[in-house]
């Protein structure tokens, strides 16, 4: 397991933000972790772990009220 560096929550959240975005986007899962990972210099494993604590706390942009179009 690659360790990176320590990342504070506002971070993490930021990060998941951009891969929620990224992901929206590309319609491309693994394509968004990797332009995610590459954009901020984090691992994987990094990345993995903030999307599951993002997702277990409904992190924005998925605590944000949905609007109807």
């Amino acid at each position: 397991m690659t360790i990176g560096r320590r990342l504070s929550t506002e971070e993490k959240m930021e990060i998941f933000s951009h891969l929620v975005a990224t992901q929206d986007s590309v319609q491309d899962v693994r394509k968004s972790k990797e332009i995610v990972t590459e954009h901020f210099s984090i691992s994987e494993e990094q990345l993995r772990a903030i999307e599951e604590e993002g997702l277990e706390h409904e992190w924005p942009p998925l605590s944000e009220p949905v609007t109807a179009h």
